[in-house]
């Protein structure tokens, strides 16, 4: 199967996670199932400047986050680091994050969960 990159769904998530702005997620998935029932999101993340995605606990799955474009202020489990085009950031179950772009320029990762 082969969806086109206008096939795929795109949503827009205010305040995500308790984050500022609006996040764009372009899902490259329909749902779960598209992952054999063992993950339930696959999407490019586009945060415009002052956008972000609040901090989370994950219980169960794991998030994971390649960075495409730009330079994104990340909390690894409470810790703030740097993350830039090229890196990736993993949060395994029963830990937190969250990312924000606190630039002038436009920020796009993409995110997979995968469960336990």
């Amino acid at each position: 199967m082969i969806r086109k990159g206008n096939e795929c769904q795109i949503e827009y998530r205010e305040h995500m996670r308790d984050g500022d702005g609006t996040v764009q997620l372009t899902n490259f998935i329909t749902g779960p199932d598209e992952l054999c029932g063992k993950g339930r999101l696959f999407s490019k993340i586009t945060l415009n400047p002052g956008c972000g995605i609040g901090y989370h606990v994950h219980e169960g799955d794991s998030e994971l986050f390649y960075i495409l474009k730009g330079t994104a202020e990340y909390s690894d489990n409470g810790t703030i680091k740097t993350v830039s085009a090229g890196d990736v950031t993993i949060c395994p179950p029963n830990t937190g994050h969250s990312i924000a772009n606190r630039t002038d320029e436009v920020v796009e990762l993409v995110a997979v969960i995968v469960y336990e």
